[in-house]
């Protein structure tokens, strides 16, 4: 069953720092949206009902139906700002998608079968790197997240940023270093951490006698 999320909002003529706390007073949220070579538009939002989409995962990485004055748009969130010390968020940046214009979204990183990782039943431990990436595609070619199954990584073994299979019509952004490792099965460090100590012990000996 796909996924639909519609966010209601209405258009706002004031900007500025004090014109946003007299929405936030008001239980909204300040917001713009922007793209498809049209002008930037100041909306608002309730905040409640933006907290209720967000609590979702493919809310972030979702084409989402913004609807305001009998009129709806597809657009996707590029920038949402949380106060650092109490739950509410202070700003959203919406952007216009095209059918035909792709898009560059970070989505999540699902890890399938780490439990039964041939390496985690040899008491390894599968180790994340990356939880997201950014992809670029067509919106209609946005996944909500991209699988990656590691039940026949053993110990020692990577998965690069290359190697992710991606959905088809989605290729990965320009990354700095493709090769950056996104999940990796380490060994069990505790016993060579207790060997290390031992040597330490027998190459130093006892403690020598203070001079009197």
């Amino acid at each position: 069953m796909s996924l639909s999320f519609d966010v209601n909002a209405q258009p706002r003529q004031d900007a500025g720092k004090g014109a946003s706390r007299r929405l936030r007073r008001q239980g909204l949220v300040p917001a713009i949206v922007y793209g498809a070579r049209r002008d930037p538009e100041m909306i608002s939002l309730r905040h409640n009902e933006l907290v209720r989409h967000l609590d979702n995962e493919v809310f972030y990485s979702h084409i989402l139906d913004l609807k305001m004055e009998g009129k709806a748009e597809k657009v996707v969130i590029k920038d949402l700002q949380r106060h650092p010390a109490k739950p509410f968020i202070l700003h959203v940046d919406f952007m216009r998608v095209s059918a035909d214009e792709k898009i560059r979204m970070m989505v999540p990183l699902h890890f399938a079968n780490e439990e039964i990782a041939v390496g985690a039943k040899a008491g390894g431990v599968v180790s994340h790197n990356l939880n997201e990436v950014e992809i670029s595609c067509l919106p209609k070619d946005l996944p909500q997240f991209i699988d990656i199954d590691v039940v026949g990584m053993d110990i020692g073994d990577i998965v690069h940023l290359s190697e992710i299979q991606l959905p088809e019509g989605v290729e990965l952004a320009h990354a700095p270093d493709p090769d950056v490792p996104v999940v990796i099965v380490h060994g069990a460090q505790v016993h060579d951490e207790e060997e290390g100590e031992g040597e330490e012990a027998e190459e130093g000996g006892e403690p020598a006698e203070p001079e009197s």
